[in-house]
């Protein structure tokens, strides 16, 4: 595979402003977290990243895009109570999300579509920080609404407590769904101190640190204050107020404060008197976070430091218990301006993030026995597309669009004495009127189309190249019908064969529009004006636990689209892991008229309740397009349902003799022959094309379909997930794309497979060498592990060790790793405690009962764990056939000899923006070309950090 390294393409991370879990901490929940956990980043730009942190995997599962001049400041999450139907039935309470930024209202957020809900807003300044009240605990009494001394009814919906720039606190009600003003808590003072930052101490207790040196706390009830806690005067040369840029209040009532001296208050949590201050940060705090018990603390500034706070007991007896700073470090480059933490059982983490746009999640229970880690900064969908039959590559961010042209080097011949084109070149760029950010983007593999999409505009343009090449390629907008113009969508994507686009639409409705390309080159073409509806297959709703929430329909948004090389099938799937498949039956017969809109049929597609009579209905009576028309995959029902999302989903590539050879026509069907009463006639041919779908989950599960026969293909049934290297199933960073390099003259069948840290190839015309079972049990008795628990696995991790050692990844046989949350473990010997986490215990004279004790906490996961043999062995014997007897005589040395290795990896790239085919792929060409775009932070434009006095080597670096 020939890689050209591009960092020359423009994509600016934002500044991460806020965080939010979905969920508070529960510590006595012995799971890994909700199934409905999700984690909010509120960036810069105004776009709200959610991540699903999935057992460790933390997967990137949308972005809801922002705008001109737009910014998220802060974000909270509230749960409403559960509810019943008009039947009687309950229904679980719905997780809600809202965001403030840079103005006078509160924005709720559609999590189905991706779009803002509702707003409030009100005659009160700007908006600074927001909280949201505790939610109602079964056994606490339930808040009561009262009017002159009248009890109106119990409610258990969170209240959300703003504070604004010109001092004042608003409460707003989130009761029945709805987001209304409530009352003013407090009025502006004479100073008018804005209000910084704000928490609850409990369902009736508000407390909000203002810009004067002054924590004030509130109760909600009557709206009178209790108290007012003053921070003293600012230090000697400095500003004469104290900024309280952050409170928080842990289990016990205990209020935390960090302020612009770079000092941590602790303050009691009755008399709300100080009782300690320590002054750890050398620039302002700007955020805490405190752990699920209440005995930790961590805090983050501007001088880049994380710092962790315990609650240790008094040296003397009957001493009162007294905070200390345990350890610092830093893990951010830049500010860190917003933190969160979530803890269960399992799962003990914290989240930060700031100016340098990187999340990084931090263990709280094992903080300095893990290691920390850094997510993505960029999306999981990368941002670029290509024209391999033009060379172009297209890259696109918020508004603007820029297209290059990758050329590769002449050696000789033709330019012999002349000088060598450039590498690149931009040749068109383009930034789109109006406030809203591109959500979605492609170009045609010729490179004659470009379509762009927001959520409530589609554009296309129409490229041509100038007649010389200095001039680059002219861009021209195709007018579209009004409807389709105004359709908008989150997904758009061009078939392979450049007739259809596909359109997600931020419902999550399937559309395709069908293209009739012109014959002169120079006349964009014709589009369809009445959209095809593709209805998807009802699924029964997720069974959520009354004390999780649900969703809503969130979990069923499309996340990833595939066409099959021939453009007759497409597969759509969603974040739960349901996949639905089409197909495109009959030959095309361009002496047909187009179809003709239907208002009533679009209006019952746009419902989101399709009834079964509906859907027979329209497969009585599809849409013809020129004698084709897309129906459900006969075997749709049958394809089985993903454990994860998938990150992945590309067809296998058809060979040219193959596509050559399949027999179809452009033409009317000689089949058919009209007839009176069926003037048009259609063909039901299925797809007789490649139909074998690769697909890769969140979890890193790699599976291989038939889509046609609705199963597993014999590949992925011969190799297994618990055949993929360790080393594979061990990466921490999510996938998020893949290029195929398959050659039929070598029987070549690979594909690449990347990340933003990471690439990865594996060969599918090979299988994968089993694993060695015994092997795994031999190293976990080194490392000192009990040798009956080391013979389990969790049945999603795979099962057994192998050997990899190709360009320098470890050939040492390795477990599969489990942390709480965070980075892995911290090797023994890096721990610099002076003991390992394991003891050997001997019992007699001669030390024959031999015991290894672990000094380590037992993390409580054995419920899932299953017991690994020879059964395991056995079944992959059997499905390869009696191959792995052949591969042990010899057999699989001489095809690797042959064909290269089944499986290559790297870490050599990174990070990652996107990877791309910039060449059409021809017979007998050995190898693909691709260009890797990579996106290094130390290209992005960051405004200057703090210099602590110790720091004289870094001061120089900007």
């Amino acid at each position: 595979m020939d890689v050209h390294r591009c960092r020359f393409v423009p994509y600016p991370p934002s500044a991460i402003n806020a965080l939010a879990f979905s969920h508070s901490s529960s510590p006595t929940t012995s799971s890994d977290g909700p199934p409905t956990l999700r984690l909010a980043i509120g960036r810069a730009n105004g776009d709200i990243e959610i991540w699903n942190p999935f057992r460790g995997a933390w997967h990137q599962e949308t972005i809801f895009r922002g705008g001109k001049d737009r910014s998220i400041e802060g974000l909270v999450w509230t749960h409403d109570p559960e509810d019943e139907d008009k039947n009687g039935v309950k229904i679980p309470g719905r997780l809600r999300l809202f965001s403030i930024g840079y103005s006078s209202s509160v924005t709720e957020w559609d999590l189905g579509t991706g779009r803002p809900l509702r707003h409030a807003s009100g005659n009160y300044g700007e908006l600074w920080c927001m909280a949201a009240q505790p939610r109602l605990q079964p056994a606490e009494k339930m808040d009561t609404k009262t009017v002159n001394g009248v009890e109106l009814g119990s409610t258990q919906y969170q209240i959300l407590a703003v504070g604004c720039a010109d001092g004042s606190l608003v409460l707003l009600s989130t009761a029945d769904g709805d987001l209304q003003f409530q009352k003013t808590l407090t009025r502006p003072p004479k100073k008018k101190a804005r209000v910084l930052s704000i928490a609850w101490q409990n369902r009736n207790v508000v407390i909000a640190g203002h810009a004067d040196s002054t924590i004030r706390v509130f109760d909600k009830r009557n709206g009178q204050q209790i108290r007012a806690m003053s921070l003293g005067v600012g230090p000697q040369g400095g500003p004469k107020e104290i900024l309280v840029w952050s409170v928080k209040s842990t289990a016990d009532g205990t209020i935390v404060s960090g302020d612009s001296t770079g000092t941590v208050s602790f303050w009691d949590a009755k008399n709300y008197s100080r009782l300690q201050r320590i002054p750890s940060h050398q620039a302002d705090i700007l955020d805490l976070a405190v752990s699920a018990n209440g005995e930790s603390v961590f805090s983050g500034g501007m001088d880049r430091r994380t710092t962790l706070y315990r609650r240790t007991a008094g040296s003397k007896p009957g001493e009162k218990k007294r905070w200390a700073e345990v350890a610092h470090q830093r893990f951010h480059s830049h500010d860190v301006k917003a933190m969160a933490v979530f803890e269960t059982k399992k799962i003990s983490i914290m989240a930060s993030g700031g100016l340098d746009t990187a999340p990084i999640v931090v263990p709280v229970r094992e903080f300095g026995r893990e290691h920390h880690r850094t997510l993505s900064s960029l999306p999981q969908q990368p941002p670029v597309r290509s024209a391999p039959r033009k060379g172009l590559l297209m890259s696109w961010w918020e508004r603007e669009v820029s297209i290059w042209r990758i050329a590769k080097p002449i050696t000789s011949g033709v330019l012999d004495g002349l000088p060598q084109p450039p590498a690149k070149k931009l040749v068109a760029k383009a930034l789109l009127q109006g406030e809203e950010s591109i959500t979605s983007a492609d170009i045609l593999e010729d490179g004659s189309l470009l379509a762009l999409t927001t959520l409530s505009e589609l554009k296309i343009f129409h490229l041509r190249e100038s007649a010389t090449f200095d001039d680059g390629i002219r861009l021209r907008k195709v007018n579209l019908p009004s409807e389709l113009a105004s359709s908008g969508a989150k997904i758009v994507q061009f078939s392979p064969d450049g007739k259809w686009l596909l359109l997600i639409t931020s419902t999550n409705k399937v559309q395709l529009i069908r293209m009739i390309t012109s014959e002169a080159p120079a006349k964009p073409p014709r589009f369809v004006s009445t959209p095809i509806n593709l209805r998807r297959l009802p699924r029964k709703p997720r069974k959520s636990d009354f004390l999780h929430g649900s969703l809503g329909p969130y979990d069923r948004s499309v996340c990833r689209v595939a066409f099959s090389a021939d453009s007759r099938i497409l597969v759509v799937g969603d974040l739960r892991g349901h996949l639905d498949t089409f197909v495109l039956e009959g030959h095309e017969d361009l002496t047909q008229d187009p179809p003709i809109t239907n208002p009533d049929e679009d209006a019952s597609s746009s419902s989101s309740s399709s009834s079964s009579s509906d859907d027979s209905d329209a497969e009585t009576h599809p849409t013809l397009v020129y004698a084709q028309h897309w129906r459900r995959s006969p075997n749709a029902h049958l394809i089985p349902k993903l454990t994860s999302a998938p990150s992945i989903m590309s067809f296998r590539p058809e060979s040219i003799s193959s596509s050559t050879s399949s027999g179809q026509t452009n033409g009317i069907s000689s089949h058919l022959h009209p007839t009176r009463h069926n003037p048009h006639p259609h063909s039901h041919d299925l797809p007789k094309g490649e139909d074998r779908l690769l697909i890769l989950t969140a979890e890193h599960q790699l599976y291989e379909l038939d889509i046609l026969a609705g199963r597993i293909s014999d590949w992925s049934r011969r190799n297994p997930t618990n055949t993929l290297p360790i080393e594979f199933r061990n990466i921490k960073d999510r996938s998020m794309g893949c290029v195929w390099d398959i050659s039929p003259s070598s029987s070549r069948q690979r594909v690449w497979l990347y990340g933003s840290s990471w690439l990865w190839m594996f060969d599918l015309a090979q299988d994968f060498p089993r694993q060695d079972v015994g092997a795994e049990e031999e190293e976990g008795r080194r490392e000192g592990g009990d040798g009956e628990k080391n013979r389990k696995r969790k049945r999603s991790d795979g099962k057994a060790l192998m050997q990899m050692g190709n360009d320098g990844l470890s050939s040492r046989k390795r477990r599969i790793e489990r942390d709480t949350g965070a980075g892995s473990k911290v090797p023994a010997d890096e721990l610099h405690t002076g003991v390992g986490r394991s003891v050997r215990k001997t019992v007699g004279a001669e030390g024959r009962d031999v015991q290894i004790l672990s000094l380590g906490r037992e993390m409580d996961g054995s419920g899932s764990e299953e017991e690994v043999g020879a059964d395991a062995s056995r079944l992959l014997q059997l499905r390869r056939g009696g191959a792995d007897t052949a591969m042990e005589n010899g057999a699989g040395e001489r095809q690797e000899k042959e064909n290269g290795p089944p499986y290559w990896g790297t870490f050599k790239y990174r990070p990652i923006l996107g990877i791309v085919p910039i060449s059409a792929g021809k017979e007998g060409e050995d190898g693909v070309e691709v260009a890797l775009v990579e996106r290094p932070m130390f290209d992005v434009d960051l405004p200057g950090r703090f210099h602590g006095d110790q720091e004289w080597g870094e001061k120089n670096d900007r």
